[in-house]
């Protein structure tokens, strides 16, 4: 789930998926499209919130920034052919925009076990 806040301040989220680009460094990236309410809050206010579940009931909350990529050759680095069920064109989709998370505070929770991790 991808938590935006709108101008007014109100928390909004929504299913995003990585599509398994999970070879994980801080940075998350998500494709979407321009005329899409998560791109206005993320120009409005580039904080978000990621939260992720897993196997094992494990539970991860990644606080970070935003910034919208419109580059080809930058969204090319991240596609991968399961997008095409959203964007029929690829990279060539009209509208799309990718938006890449640098994490800040990465905490997870698994059963009993709790901690943070420093980015």
């Amino acid at each position: 789930m991808m938590t935006t806040q709108t101008k007014t301040g109100q928390l909004t989220s929504r299913p995003m998926s990585n599509n398994g680009d999970v070879e994980y460094s801080g940075n998350s990236y998500f494709f979407t499209f321009e005329k899409s309410r998560t791109v206005k809050d993320i120009s409005e206010n580039a904080a978000v919130n990621l939260g992720f579940a897993g196997p094992k009931d494990l539970y991860i909350s990644i606080a970070g920034t935003a910034r919208l990529i419109r580059a080809k050759a930058k969204m090319e680095e991240h596609w991968l052919k399961e997008l095409e069920q959203w964007f029929k064109d690829g990279i060539d989709t009209e509208g799309i925009v990718m938006i890449h998370v640098k994490a800040k505070r990465i905490k997870y929770w698994q059963q009993e076990e709790e901690g943070e991790v420093k980015v």
